[in-house]
């Protein structure tokens, strides 16, 4: 088992040193998030960009686009569950075209008063890159709600 084990571990370190392609990043990032899915029950709708969203509420306000300004509580996380990111209760503005990629394409899916949750590939979140606590290539999980369109 140990030898198993450190064979493992010796691969992990070999493909962690291995520059990763972007459509391999794609692959890596969409076996992590049809996994999460798998394992945490959820019922999830993929965009075909890599985006998967979960609609807890629709919610019944006005609709947005990715032109629009928006005012969002969330809490952003790992698929570990440790979170990165979180806003108030009272939620944050901003403008969509301000924002990651996989919020962009993803808030508009709700309307005002809507929540559910928003399952992102590396290549629309930070991509390549770190951000504060946020490794480059991370899967990102947003749970959120749509509070107002501004």
């Amino acid at each position: 088992m140990k030898i198993i084990f450190s064979l493992f571990l010796l691969t992990i370190l070999f493909v962690g040193c291995k520059k990763v392609s972007s459509s391999e990043q794609a692959k890596i990032d969409d076996d992590i998030l049809i996994q999460y899915i798998a394992d945490n029950n959820l019922n999830a709708t993929a965009t075909g960009t890599g985006l998967y969203y979960v609609v807890n509420t629709q919610g019944i306000g006005a609709s947005c686009n990715e032109n629009s300004s928006v005012k969002v509580s969330y809490r952003g996380y790992f698929t570990d569950g440790s979170i990165f990111d979180e806003s108030s209760a009272a939620g944050a503005s901003f403008s969509l075209k301000q924002v990651i990629q996989g919020w962009t394409e993803g808030i508009p899916k709700f309307n005002e008063g809507g929540e559910g949750i928003l399952l992102i590939p590396s290549a629309l979140g930070y991509g390549t890159n770190s951000s504060g606590s946020v490794p480059a290539n991370s899967v990102l999980i947003f749970d959120v709600k749509l509070i107002e369109v501004l």
